[in-house]
């Protein structure tokens, strides 16, 4: 979210998540890892929290985007460590890309919060169903 966003008014307002929130509480268990790459990112953000992980859409979905996500245990995964760790092919990334875009879209009209993590305003989607469809393309596209 840049200075002209704000000044042309392009970036969108959503209501603030409440703490007692589930999203709250599942984004709270994952404080650490979660914390950290938002630190590390600067451009926009929007998390899908879920009880063992939270997915991370990085920059201005559908159309100019990347993922990253954190496991249970702390591990921060990205395209770059899928290629690196899983040989993940370019034509499977760019797969996995196309199928992300697919399932951001058909999810456009879930309900969005606007949270505070570390001194970043982030967006958070709390839907399972978008959470089981990230989940299930990446599993299928990693193996």
């Amino acid at each position: 979210m840049g200075f002209m966003d704000k000044l042309f008014g392009s970036s969108k307002e959503y209501p603030p998540l409440n703490k007692d929130d589930a999203a709250a509480q599942k984004l709270n268990a994952l404080r650490q890892p979660v914390e950290k790459l938002v630190a590390e990112i600067k451009d926009p953000l929007e998390i899908i929290p879920g009880h063992e992980s939270a997915f991370f859409f990085i920059g201005k979905p559908p159309k100019k985007f990347g993922v990253a996500w954190v496991e249970k245990d702390g591990k921060i995964v990205n395209f770059k460590s899928l290629v690196e760790e899983k040989g993940l092919s370019m034509i499977s990334l760019e797969k996995l890309s196309d199928q992300l875009k697919q399932i951001y879209i058909q999810h456009q009209e879930e309900p969005r919060f606007s949270t505070t993590i570390g001194d970043r305003q982030v967006v958070v989607t709390p839907s399972e169903t978008l959470k089981s469809d990230i989940k299930k393309v990446i599993e299928d596209t990693v193996g």
